[in-house]
């Protein structure tokens, strides 16, 4: 069974870390939608927002996604946690997903190698954050200090 720490210390600075993600995310899908507006919704040209190469169906999810990210990052409950989890493996399927697809027709969504390594860096990150941004009652966040000082009952 896998095991989330539950109240992490550091729990504040990771959700800065997605809400920056997200707030990323969030620009570069309205620069990207306004670059290519009155464009076909899955054109191969050449624009590029924020240093990504984009076309206006993957800019129309990407302010979808910041929207979302915000909103996990913004909220001190659970909901972070799962939608950071989520998000970060849509994102590294996605990245990997499309690295395959790269010099074919089949890249739809217009990715360069650029937005692949972008696409795996966020879904690391939000990966990570998903990890240690549980919340959980304070009896709990006790059990989990007490482990974490004596890892092994009745050592000491």
């Amino acid at each position: 069974m896998a095991h989330f720490p539950v109240n992490h210390p550091a729990r504040p600075l990771y959700r800065v870390l997605a809400g920056l993600v997200g707030l990323y995310i969030l620009l570069f899908g309205v620069w990207g939608t306004a670059e290519t507006w009155g464009e076909g919704l899955f054109a191969r040209g050449s624009h590029w927002a924020l240093g990504l190469r984009t076309n206006l169906a993957f800019s129309l999810v990407s302010v979808v996604f910041g929207i979302v990210l915000l909103i996990g990052a913004s909220r001190r409950t659970n909901l972070g946690h799962y939608m950071n989890l989520t998000a970060g493996a849509v994102f590294l399927v996605t990245g990997t997903l499309m690295m395959a697809v790269l010099q074919t027709p089949a890249n739809f969504l217009n990715f360069s190698m650029s937005t692949v390594i972008v696409s795996l860096l966020f879904g690391l990150v939000l990966l990570a954050t998903g990890l240690y941004d549980k919340v959980g009652p304070a009896d709990h966040a006790e059990a989990e200090d007490r482990r974490r000082r004596d890892p092994v009952p009745g050592s000491r």
